[in-house]
C-alpha cells in the first residue's frame, strides 16, 4: 500500500513538473533598484510625489487605499507635501461620515476612499502581499538577497504587456509576462505621456511604473524610515553593551585565569 502511494505520487510531481515549469518561464521579473532598498535606503520624496500622481490620476479610477491616512503624505520620510496641499488633494476625495453615515468632503484626517466597483484589489498592503523572489524549491533563498520583491512584482505587471489578447468564458484577457498564468483581465493602465509630471519627468511607462510602485511600497509601510532608523540606533547600542560585557568579564575572570 505504501509502495502505491509513493509510486503515484512520484507520477504525480513528474506530471506536474512541465506545468510549474512553463509557469516560471512565464513569469518574467527584474530585480529594480529602487532608492529605499537596503538598510540605509531612503524613500525618493520627488518619485513618492509622481507616484501619488500616476495612482490619483490613473490607478485610483479602479482601485482604492482604504488602509492608508490622507494625513501621512504631510509626513516626513514619505511625499512630504505642504499641509495646505494634502488638504486640498483631500478636499476632492469622499468620505462617510460616521455619526450620519452620508457621504462628505474628507479630510487630512480620513483615509483614502475604498474602490471597489471595477472588482479590483485594494492597493494599501499591495507591495508587502505580493512577492517576485523565491528561490529553489520556493525555500526564498533568493528573498534573502532581493527581498520580497512586492515592488518589482507592480512594476513587473505594468510593464510586461505583450499587447495579444484572447477572449475566454466571454471575458478579454491581456497577455502579461509577468502575471503567473501570463493572461491578466487588467487592461493595460500605462501608456507613454499618460500624465504630465510637475517636475518635468519624461512620463514612459518604465517611469511611471517605476514611481507608483515606489509609492505603493511607501503607502504599505510609510514608518519604514523610522523603523530603519530604530534598526540601527539598536544595533549600534546592542554592538556597544556586547563590547562593554566584553571588557567586563575579561577584567573580572583576569586574575584567576592561568592559575590551577
Amino acid at each position: 500500500m505504501i509502495r502505491q502511494i509513493t509510486v503515484t505520487a512520484a507520477v504525480l510531481a513528474f506530471l506536474s513538473a512541465p506545468v510549474a515549469a512553463q509557469e516560471m518561464e512565464v513569469m518574467e521579473i527584474e530585480d529594480t533598484d529602487f532608492s529605499f532598498e537596503g538598510p540605509f535606503g531612503t524613500f525618493d520624496q520627488m518619485q513618492l510625489q509622481r507616484g501619488l500622481q500616476v495612482y490619483t490620476e490613473v490607478c485610483s479610477a479602479c482601485h482604492g487605499m482604504k488602509q492608508v491616512r490622507i494625513g501621512e503624505l504631510a509626513e516626513e520620510g514619505g511625499p512630504a507635501l505642504p499641509e495646505d496641499q494634502v488638504r486640498a488633494y483631500a478636499a476632492n476625495l469622499t468620505a462617510i461620515d460616521r455619526d450620519t453615515g452620508e457621504e462628505r468632503s474628507a479630510t487630512p484626517a480620513d483615509k483614502f476612499p475604498a474602490n471597489t466597483g471595477a472588482g479590483a484589489p485594494d492597493l494599501s498592503l499591495m507591495a508587502k502581499a505580493r512577492s517576485a523572489f523565491h528561490g529553489p524549491y520556493g525555500l526564498g533563498i533568493n528573498q534573502l538577497f532581493k527581498g520580497i520583491g512586492g515592488p518589482e512584482y507592480i512594476h513587473a505587471i505594468l510593464t510586461k504587456y505583450t499587447g495579444e489578447t484572447k477572449e475566454e468564458a466571454g471575458e478579454t484577457f491581456y497577455q502579461n509576462h509577468a502575471f503567473p498564468t501570463g493572461w491578466i483581465k487588467m487592461p493595460p493602465p500605462l501608456t507613454e505621456d499618460l500624465v504630465t509630471y510637475q517636475d518635468g519627468t519624461p512620463a514612459t511607462v518604465e517611469q511611471m511604473s517605476e514611481d507608483v510602485s515606489a509609492f505603493l511600497m511607501w503607502a504599505a509601510e510609510p514608518k519604514m524610515m523610522e523603523r530603519k532608523r530604530a534598526g540601527f540606533v539598536a544595533v549600534l547600542f546592542l554592538g556597544l553593551i556586547s563590547v562593554l560585557l566584553y571588557l567586563t568579564n575579561k577584567r573580572i575572570w583576569a586574575p584567576y585565569k592561568g592559575k590551577n
